[in-house]
């Protein structure tokens, strides 16, 4: 069983920046693949980021391409989350997810991707 702990949401102006952080349990972290998905009021759950085991390959929605940064500490088990820019439309909870190792069939895209789920974080952009 793994356990995510979400951090660092808030409140945040247009133009703010934020940066999350999700602590993992597992003694293997450096294999886990890790997401960052978003659920904004009345929305489905969608992909913010996610990054590989190493740290080398990373994938970002359109939305948020150029805007946030996904990263990841194996020392610490934490992935981390920089968002820049902020914009109102980023207003949503954020949810840090995991599976475990890396499979070429799976679509990390989607929520299904993966197996463990943290509890979330609030993260209100106003204007």
């Amino acid at each position: 069983q793994v356990q995510l702990v979400e951090s660092g949401g808030g409140l945040v102006q247009v133009g703010g920046s934020l940066r999350l952080s999700c602590a993992a349990s597992g003694r293997t972290f450096s294999t886990y693949v890790m997401g960052w998905f978003r659920r904004a009021p009345g929305k489905e759950r969608e992909l913010a980021a996610f990054i590989r085991g190493s740290g080398s390959s990373t994938y970002y929605a359109d939305s948020v391409k150029g805007r946030f940064t996904i990263s990841r500490d194996n020392a610490k088990n934490t992935v981390y989350l920089q968002m820049n820019s902020l914009r109102p439309e980023d207003t949503a909870v954020y949810y840090c997810a995991a599976d475990l190792q890396y499979r070429w069939y799976k679509k990390y895209g989607v929520p299904s991707g993966y197996d463990y789920w943290g509890q979330g974080t609030q993260v209100t952009v106003s204007s």
